[in-house]
């Protein structure tokens, strides 16, 4: 099928990922009229696989907003950014090796597992800190409640997106 997809050329990859933004805007479209509310951009972006950071979304809402914000994103504005966005493959997700590499650096006896404790002191303390609500968002998924760790090589398989 890929092959059927690279014979039909740019067109057909392009109106492929036309119809996927259109679906993935027309779920948050509550009113169908083309326009969604600016806070749920971040969450079309990332259904349609990209991963950018808090400054990445803030630029690409920026650059999808109305000279005189209203809240609301054009469907319009929206589509060619997003489209662009697509083709030139940004925000990729981070691969799985350099994920479970940055959890081994966290975890220098190689236990496989951080305990919530220590997920919770290099989640808010360093780097780019999470929010409370990151952090509890982060714990619910993460954190094996029997042995109050996070296993994070199953953590990491349940994150990564697939690219297929």
């Amino acid at each position: 099928m890929a092959e059927d997809k690279d014979r039909e050329g740019p067109e057909a990859a392009l109106a492929e990922f036309h119809k996927k933004i259109k679906e993935a805007f027309e779920v948050f479209d509550h009113e169908s009229n083309n326009t969604v509310d600016v806070r749920e951009i971040g969450t079309i972006v990332r259904s349609l696989g990209c991963c950018p950071n808090e400054g990445e979304l803030h630029d690409l809402i920026a650059e999808v907003e109305e000279e005189e914000p209203t809240g609301y994103i054009r469907f319009e504005k929206f589509l060619p950014v997003m489209t662009n966005i697509l083709l030139e493959r940004r925000y990729r997700p981070v691969p799985e090796d350099i994920l479970l590499r940055a959890f081994e650096v966290l975890d220098p006896a190689k236990r496989g597992f951080l305990s919530k404790e220590e997920l919770i002191k290099y989640m808010t303390e360093e780097g780019e800190p999470f929010s409370q609500e990151e952090m509890e968002e982060m714990l619910s998924a993460a954190i094996d409640p029997e042995s109050n760790s996070i296993h994070y090589k199953d953590y990491i398989t349940m994150m990564v997106v697939d690219e297929n």
